[in-house]
């Protein structure tokens, strides 16, 4: 069992009316995990009612839900979460070549307006696929949300650079052996943002640090970097429900994680960040009715 902290102490940092939160995963009773990926997160599953109480909280007032490594190719529960929140949602899916245009058109009419590359362990779709993804999101006229280790970005660009879709890197690149302000991995990082259609999203910085907690302070450098070089090209995202803690003591305030990830931020920044860019990304309308979807 784990015990998520879901409310607390409102954030130093209060968010704007139509805040996105760019990155969760939810999981409902009855999709089991499949093989080739990790299990389900501890009971109580994490899904939708749970997460409203934390955005509730942290003043989040829209959402993407990307499918979880858990279900692999089966998008079936990220469908039945975005059901749960209409239209104050938007999903990233898993495809592949092999999807049909008819599972498309299923999957954008069920709120999908983003194809998900994982290469590390555990994803169902990894960078052998990313030009076949890339068609086909491209076709729907969808982003893409592209994770990999960051420290081989130099051996990715020109794939990435070739790229259709408008794209994020996640994550902040996950440099797991770790990357400077003025070092190679972010001069590269910048030429793809300046090419037009990639975007920098912070979540998980606690994924990837090699400096740590609490002041993770190699990722907030490279986040001040990207920030200061294209603050238009940011996104943020919680990163709930944290299934790298796999128990009670390792999991994280939101609160305090909010207020350290987006103080790395200057006010206009920020306000980039949590509405304008992603609307504009993912799709959203105008902020919808205050209050938490």
């Amino acid at each position: 069992m784990m015990d998520r902290k879901l409310d607390g102490e409102r954030p130093a940092i209060a968010l704007p009316k139509g805040t996105v939160d760019c990155q969760t995963h939810m999981y409902l009773p009855g999709f089991p995990a499949l093989p080739g990926g990790p299990g389900n997160p501890p009971d109580p599953l994490p899904g939708p009612a749970m997460y409203r109480q934390v955005a509730k909280w942290l003043g989040i007032e829209r959402v993407v839900i990307t499918q979880g490594n858990a279900q692999q190719h089966d998008n079936a529960n990220l469908l039945a979460c975005l059901a749960e929140f209409g239209e104050c949602a938007k999903g990233v899916a898993v495809i592949d070549a092999t999807t049909s245009d008819a599972e498309l058109q299923r999957l954008a009419d069920a709120g999908v307006t983003g194809a998900r590359i994982m290469d590390l362990p555990g994803g169902a779709v990894g960078l052998d696929q990313l030009e076949a993804v890339d068609a086909r999101a491209a076709s729907m006229g969808w982003v893409m949300a592209v994770q990999f280790d960051g420290s081989d970005i130099a051996d990715h660009a020109p794939r990435l650079a070739a790229l259709k879709c408008n794209y994020v890197i996640d994550h902040h690149g996950k440099f797991f052996r770790g990357a400077a302000p003025d070092g190679p991995e972010i001069a590269i990082l910048k030429r793809l943002i300046d090419s037009g259609n990639c975007w920098f999203k912070l979540a998980g910085c606690y994924e990837s640090s090699v400096s740590g907690p609490p002041e993770f302070a190699d990722i907030a450098a490279n986040t001040r970097a990207i920030a200061g070089h294209a603050p238009e090209r940011l996104l943020w995202g919680t990163n709930w429900p944290h299934n790298q803690a796999r128990t009670s003591a390792d999991y994280p305030d939101d609160g305090q994680l909010l207020d350290r990830v987006l103080g790395w931020l200057d006010p206009a920044a920020r306000e980039l960040a949590l509405v304008d860019n992603p609307q504009a990304f993912f799709g959203f309308s105008s902020p919808l009715r205050p209050g938490v979807c």
